[in-house]
């Protein structure tokens, strides 16, 4: 069967080559079957291609070649957004392969973006970026899921399972809804994280975090060797990612090694608590030439604990990382607690400015205001997960000015 699109100019001239389609049955002896397309233009090739080549934009167009381990949406703004704001991305399956369209914020970016990362492998050895400059000025995207995001607009519907959010472009299939098995990314910090990493910081990245780390090994040096240990530096460093095991070097007491839950982890914590004051000594943070601690008799494992903060909630969790403040937020509190119970358990670390105990969705929550920064981040190192009025309460840094 031969089928045909005509565009006629416009209704009139449409309605007249409808009624004589019907009278060549007699000259070709053949039905012909005319309807109306749901299509209300044709597109040549040239015309639908995607990409425009070298001619710079803010839309990329990213086609993934040796793609052995599934790419969603969040492996790519894991990968792409180190390089500017991420607006929106699509993903779809052509004849060329799995490819997607990344739009930036401006066309710096996406220039950027593509210096860096073209002809790279996002694995090792498989899922390698082969990225153009796309023709399209702008995306629409309907939906948030795993094959389209608009990272500017968090409050769009999921879309049903089997439809595509871009017009034209086909379903990615079953395919990429599996698991990577053993996957290891390069140069890109753990793809469990991201999303969780995209809603905390809206799409981009805090001022000086690359987020290509990918070390989970942290080398803190002058400590106070008289007043720190193992739980006091998990209390520290549990705020910028899970905590594998800590060891204090009993060669230089000053020295301990923190091995994080993966790089993008560890590098928050360099980033946020190099130069940090605690217990009258300014500390050193900096990846450690080891890519992990050795578990041993003077190792402290806390790949289990309970108290790991990343384990539940973790784009809540993130959204607490900064450096250390003069405010303390804490949270877990008994339902019974006083305001006075908790500045009694607080003020051996310094002077309490200003203190207030709220409740936000039933539960209770206080905010501690210290004289300075290293007050509020020893009275967090000693007293997070303390036992106040039969609970076990949690303290992060908190950002807000005033009270």
């Amino acid at each position: 069967m031969l089928a045909l699109w005509i565009v006629p100019m416009d209704m009139r001239t449409l309605s007249r080559f409808v009624g004589k389609m019907f009278h060549l049955k007699h000259n070709w002896g053949r039905n012909v079957y005319v309807q109306f397309s749901s299509h209300q233009e044709l597109t040549t090739a040239d015309q639908n291609a995607q990409g425009r080549g070298d001619e710079p934009n803010r839309i990329l167009l990213v086609t993934i070649h040796h793609m052995l381990y599934p790419i969603t949406v969040e492996v790519l703004h894991q990968v792409f957004f180190p390089h500017g704001f991420v607006e929106k991305i699509v993903t779809f399956q052509k004849s060329a392969g799995f490819q997607a369209l990344i739009q930036y914020q401006t066309r710096q970016c996406a220039v950027s973006a593509r210096t860096a990362l073209q002809g790279r492998n996002i694995y090792d050895g498989c899922c390698q970026l082969d990225i153009q400059f796309s023709n399209l000025d702008e995306l629409q995207v309907n939906y948030n899921n795993e094959r389209s995001r608009d990272f500017t607009n968090p409050s769009l519907p999921s879309e049903p399972k089997g439809r595509s959010s871009q017009p034209g472009y086909g379903d990615t299939g079953g395919m990429y809804a599996l698991q990577a098995s053993g996957a290891r990314p390069v140069g890109f910090s753990q793809m469990a994280n991201a999303a969780a990493v995209a809603a905390a910081f809206g799409g981009g990245l805090p001022p000086g975090v690359s987020g290509t780390n990918d070390r989970c090994t942290v080398l803190v040096s002058n400590l106070n060797p008289d007043r720190i240990d193992e739980d006091k530096l998990f209390n520290l460093f549990s705020i910028y990612g899970n905590i594998v095991r800590i060891k204090l070097l009993r060669n230089k007491p000053d020295h301990a090694l923190v091995q994080m839950g993966d790089g993008f982890q560890a590098e928050l914590a360099v980033h946020f608590l190099k130069g940090a004051m605690l217990f009258g000594k300014r500390l050193e943070v900096n990846f450690s030439k080891h890519p992990n601690i050795t578990q041993g008799a003077d190792t402290h494992e806390y790949a289990n604990s309970n108290l790991n903060r990343f384990n539940r909630n973790a784009a809540k969790n993130y959204r607490y990382c900064c450096s250390p403040t003069k405010m303390i937020h804490i949270s877990s509190l008994s339902q019974e607690v006083t305001e006075e119970e908790i500045v009694s358990l607080l003020e051996e670390h310094g002077p309490i400015v200003n203190s207030k105990l709220f409740e936000m969705n039933g539960k209770k929550q206080a905010l501690i205001m210290f004289d300075t920064e290293e007050q509020a981040t020893e009275a967090l190192v000693c007293k997070h997960a303390s036992l106040l009025s039969g609970s076990i309460i949690r303290i992060s840094f908190s950002q807000l000015q005033t009270l």
